[in-house]
């Protein structure tokens, strides 16, 4: 039998990580299986549906580099894959079940209901949901009435009956039917069905053969296997996804930080990084072994290797992870990343302008410099702002080091401008090799000699390495803001 699973977002809101979590542990479980992963748009809440969410869906998974092999854009066997483009399947299907007495024509309003709500809050009754008061309405009657009142239609639960299913994480799970939802609705009176209707047709229709979701959907699973049961179909399998939690051990929300997919991609974080740490919220794959590839997550991956417990989402693991990507990257790939965030930064002048071609070699040039201290791609312009224009002569504090003075700082710059020409022209090995004997010679430590250099060449003495600065700024460049800092250290 071949695998079939699906990811069936509902556009009503931007792609997060949860959702990422469900996509991505349903891919990986149909190629492991040699599978096929079906995208299917669940867009029957018209009211908080907008194709801006629909939009948003497409855009996050091609920068995640995973996709799914049918849905709204590809096609397939079992297409349409948009709910809103299946309204009379659903409608045939749930007017057999009237037929068949599993389900029946409700006539009770909205007003009626609200009341009834009411009324047992004000009783404080522990009852709640739907009474069935039009649960045995004759057949006939209900017919005769139902083609001209406007009406919804319900699931007659079965009850008295227990309702009992195999997950495949959590084991077995029984449930009393009385303790379903009264009586759901499976098709509103406008004609459009509910989540569960449509769920359980389209996942038997598109041949669905396991089911990956979040254990939030655990409770409505007992309505869906009773449907499954009213049309005669095998269910398919089941299995509950733990939650993902925060490091507080509270559902992950906004609170806790970044959960959109736009928001992890605005702030730098490459999409392999975020795939690889998603892939281990909740499942394990080798003792020891944190980084892999897409294809080896596809050939790891197994229901068997879930955890029950709650997977907690720790951003600082999270930023472990992209600062490991960023490290695996090519000067050139880094370079390309980063240009983006460069330019809105107002790295080469305005913000949004595009460099020019020196600027462009610079700032390629330039990534061996932050590649090894980047966490974030946004990270990596402020990091190289003083190749790209002269900063500020910084406060006179940021000359000094510990235990010295400014004039002590500025006889250190001064034996330091007799090294910037030198410097600029030796690699590091020997930029290095030339600091430590000067800076035995003059009887400091090579970090104090360095303090002020690099104060005056980058504007701050916490910068990226000073020796590859000073080769990329050149040694006219570097003896220029030597000169402006010791005019401002002469004048104290």
């Amino acid at each position: 039998m071949e695998v079939r699973d699906r990811y069936a977002p509902s556009p009503t809101g931007f792609q997060h990580i949860g959702g990422l979590r469900t996509a991505l542990f349903n891919y990986l479980f149909a190629k492991s299986r040699n599978g096929k992963f079906i995208l299917r748009l669940e867009d029957t809440d018209r009211t908080r549906f907008d194709l801006t969410y629909v939009d948003n869906l497409y855009a996050s998974f091609e920068w995640l580099g995973f996709h799914w092999d049918e849905g709204p854009d590809l096609g397939g066997p079992a297409a349409p894959y948009v709910q809103s483009e299946r309204f009379e399947t659903y409608r045939k299907y749930v007017c057999a079940l009237v037929e068949e007495g599993r389900a029946y024509y409700c006539f009770c309003s909205a007003e009626r209901l609200d009341a009834l709500r009411r009324e047992r809050e004000a009783a404080r009754s522990s009852e709640s949901g739907y009474d069935r008061r039009c649960r045995d309405i004759a057949p006939e009657e209900a017919a005769r009435r139902a083609a001209g009142e406007p009406h919804t239609i319900r699931l007659k639960i079965p009850l008295g009956e227990k309702t009992v299913f195999t997950d495949a994480l959590l084991g077995v799970v029984e449930w009393k039917n009385d303790d379903v939802s009264p009586d759901p609705v499976l098709l509103k009176s406008d004609g459009f069905p509910t989540y569960h209707l449509a769920n359980v047709v389209d996942d038997h229709l598109m041949g669905i053969t396991h089911v990956l979701r979040a254990q939030e959907w655990l409770a409505s699973t007992p309505l869906h296997m009773i449907l499954y049961g009213a049309f005669g179909w095998v269910p398919p399998v089941f299995c509950h996804l733990p939650m993902v939690m925060g490091t507080d051990g509270k559902k992950l929300s906004k609170r806790h930080g970044a959960t959109g997919l736009d928001e992890f991609r605005k702030n730098g974080i490459l999409p392999e990084a975020l795939v690889n740490y998603v892939a281990l919220l909740g499942a394990s794959y080798e003792e020891g072994k944190e980084i892999y590839s897409m294809e080896e997550l596809c050939t790891r991956f197994s229901l068997e290797k879930l955890c029950k417990a709650p997977a907690v989402f720790d951003y600082r693991k999270l930023e472990w992870y992209n600062a490991r990507y960023i490290r695996m990257k090519t000067d050139a790939e880094l370079a390309a990343l980063a240009l983006p965030y460069a330019m809105e930064a107002g790295l080469f002048g305005a913000v949004g302008g595009r460099p020019d071609a020196g600027q462009i070699a610079l700032f390629n040039a330039a990534m061996p410099l932050v590649k090894e201290r980047a966490v974030f791609l946004y990270e990596i312009p402020a990091k190289l702002g003083y190749l790209f224009s002269e900063p500020p002569v910084p406060e006179t504090a940021e000359f000094v080091p510990k235990k010295s003075t400014p004039e002590g700082a500025r006889r250190l710059l001064v034996i330091g401008r007799g090294l910037a020409t030198a410097i600029a022209a030796l690699d590091n090995e020997g930029a290095e090799a030339l600091a430590k004997e000067t800076a035995e010679k003059e009887g400091v430590k090579l970090g104090d000699l360095l303090t002020p250099l690099r104060a005056a060449i980058t504007g701050s003495r916490v910068s990226p390495p000073l020796f590859g600065s000073i080769r990329l700024l050149g040694a006219e460049t570097c003896l220029s803001r030597i000169d402006r800092a010791l005019e401002k250290l002469k004048a104290l």
